[in-house]
This record gives structure tokens, sequence and C-alpha cells, in this order.
């Protein structure tokens, strides 16, 4: 067990590293996203590029489940949650202080003009900002925009001392049956779309499915769904490795991953021509609970499990400090976009060169919180 535990470090570390540059490249792409009709090139680029990223939280989510499930046996709920959810929350408070002192700062004082990204000057006045730094215990908001994730990480590490008394003594075909249910609900966003036109009306204007309505939002697969169906996943894929050979492992997951990947950018585009600019509905071609992101999402955690890498020092210091990047570098992307915002570059290159700034800035930001040890609990 000693030995697989350091073969698996090489490809956890690399899964990590993935997701969290993934992560920032899709926050880079949205503000060429958000041009929409006002520069075509502009958001064309940005959902091209912006769709390649799309698996990267559910990478985190698996990533969590490979490093978590099974929990340890004996362990309470109580001093599961104790454990992970107190060295979730002072990131989460600090960072939900932190993020919108940084954009309020950058935005109302070195570079007011925020026309590019899509914002209103009226945002950033000392009101909204008070606003912001109290109210982030009901939600995230724009400026804290990628804390979401610890807000449903919290409800994960919850449920996970749950689930795991199941799994470990759930056979194989259990888990795949589970697995299978999961599968259906990944549809569910497009049967939402669809529906109004086959004629459903909703309830009372209500257009939840399967039971939703005013007064009741667990529909039949609300328990089976979300991310802990990428956790199950995860946990089964280490429990069972799949024994595929490299030509077996390129001719599913090359075509599953191009076909989610043209279902992600051209259905966004698609949609974006019926429903200009409507996010609601633009969201769910990007759902990361949706089929076409789960069929990006499982050819690369399977490549990344399957090539093993071996540990790298480089590797493991990089991916310590991964979770730090993710809390702090949206403020970055600001900066990074007015950086390079000038014509005499093609689009892809400033969001190339616009991850890279975001990425170093957050990372060194991070390697120096991480050398104290009062600072250090922030980033961990």
């Amino acid at each position: 067990m000693k030995n697989q535990a350091k073969e698996n470090i090489g490809w956890i570390d690399m899964l990590r590293i993935t997701a969290c540059i993934t992560v920032v490249f899709a926050h880079c792409c949205d503000p060429f996203v958000a041009q929409f009709d006002a520069n075509r090139d502009m958001f064309l680029t940005g959902v091209f590029c912006g769709s390649l990223t799309r698996p990267c939280v559910p990478l985190f989510a698996m990533m969590t489940a490979v490093l978590l499930l099974p929990v340890k046996q004996g362990t309470t709920l109580g001093g599961f949650c104790k454990k992970r959810i107190g060295r979730l929350l002072p990131p989460l408070i600090f960072w939900s202080l932190a993020l919108p002192l940084l954009t309020f700062c950058y935005f109302a004082y070195i570079n007011p003009d925020t026309a590019n990204m899509q914002l209103s000057a009226d945002d950033y006045t000392a009101g909204n900002l008070a606003t912001k730094l109290y109210t982030f215990i009901f939600n995230f908001n724009f400026d804290t925009t990628p804390l979401w994730y610890l807000y449903m990480l919290i409800g994960l590490y919850i449920i996970m001392p749950v689930i795991s008394a199941w799994l470990v003594n759930a056979g194989r075909k259990d888990i795949k049956l589970l697995l299978y249910i999961w599968g259906a609900t990944l549809f569910l966003p497009y049967v939402k779309m669809i529906a109004p036109a086959l004629g459903y009306g909703g309830n009372y204007g209500h257009m939840g499915l399967l039971g939703e309505c005013d007064w009741n939002v667990y529909g039949t697969f609300y328990y089976v769904s979300g991310f802990i169906g990428y956790m199950i996943l995860a946990y089964y894929l280490k429990r069972f490795p799949l024994q595929w050979s490299w030509k077996k492992t390129a001719a599913i997951c090359i075509p599953m991953f191009i076909v989610g990947y043209a279902i992600t950018s051209v259905g966004y585009i698609v949609t974006n021509s019926h429903y200009p600019g409507n996010y609601a509905y633009l969201e769910i071609l990007w759902y990361f609970t949706g089929i076409n992101v789960f069929m990006m999402t499982f050819p690369v955690f399977v490549v990344i499990q399957k090539i093993n890498a071996r540990p790298r020092p480089w590797m493991q210091k990089v991916a310590s400090l991964t979770f730090g990047v993710y809390l702090c570098h949206f403020a970055f992307t600001f900066v990074s976009y007015d950086i390079y915002d000038t014509g005499a570059l093609p689009y892809v290159i400033r969001i190339l060169l616009a991850v890279a700034t975001t990425f170093a800035i957050s990372l060194s930001i991070t390697w120096a919180m991480s050398k104290s040890r009062f600072t250090a609990k922030f980033i961990n």
C-alpha cells in the first residue's frame, strides 16, 4: 500500500495542476465571451477557448474523492466535518473579504474604466463594497465568483462519510448502477430546455421537472445528481482502474472528448443566436453536470490516471499551491485582461498571455503566503 500511494502521487499532482490551470483559463476567457455581438470575433474566440476548459471543476471534485474516499474507518461524521470544514472556513472567510477589496481598489482607483469588462463603475462604490464584505454569509458575489465551489464543497464534505460507508461495502455492479442513474441526470438540463417545445407549461409557471415546483425544489433525481456523481466516479475508477490499452484509451477518449467539446462550444453559439446574452440558457451548455461536459471530463481523468506520472519535486510544490491559486486568481484576471488589451495581439494570444500572467501572479502570492504559518491557513 505504501508503494502504491507513492505511485499515485504523481498523477494526482498532475490532475490537481491541470484542474487549476483550466480554471484560470476559463476565467480569462470570460471577458471575451461577455462581448457577445459587440465584438463577434472576441466572443467566438472566448467561446471556443473557454469551452475547452469545462472539465476544470469536475476534475477538482474527482481529485477530492481520490484523496478522501473512502473515509478512514472509525472516523465519525462530526470528526470528519470538524477537520475538513474547519480547514475550509478560514480561506472562505479571508478571500470573501480580500477579493472584493482587491477588485474595488483596482476598478475604483487603478483602472476605473470598466467598459471592456462589461461592468458598471457603479458596482465599485464604497457602499457596495461594504455590503459585499458581510453578505458572503449568504452567498458569493461577482468579485468572489470562484468561491461558489467552497460553499458546495462544504456540502460534499458533510455527505462523504455517509456515502463512504456504503461505497466500501458495495460491489462493483451496485456502484456502476448508481453511476448509470447519475449519468441519466446529466441529460436533465437539456430535457428542461426542450420540454416547453413539446408542450410542457410547468406547474403554476414553475418550469421544474419530475416533482419540482414552487414549494419543492427536490425532484426525483435531486439526491443522486450533481458533483457527488463525479466523486463516486473517481472512487470507482480508483478502486477498479480501467484495464485499457493505450490504443483502446485513445479510440474511446479522443472521439468522446471531441464530441463533448463540439456540443459545448457550438451549442453555446447556437443557443446565443436564439437567446442573445441570456445566461440562464447559455450556462446550460457549460453546466459542469451536463452530459457534454462529462464527455470531456472523463477522458481527461482517465488519461491522466493512465499516465501515472512519477512524483516530481516541482510538481509536488506547484500542486500544493493550487488551492491558493484557485482562491486568489480571479482578481488578477482583470489585471491580465487590461495588460494585453491591445489590437496588436490576436485574441487567442491575448487569452494565453492572460492565463500565464494570472497564474504566475497567483502562484507567487500563494507561495509567499505559504511561508508564514499565519497566512498559510488561508491557502491550504
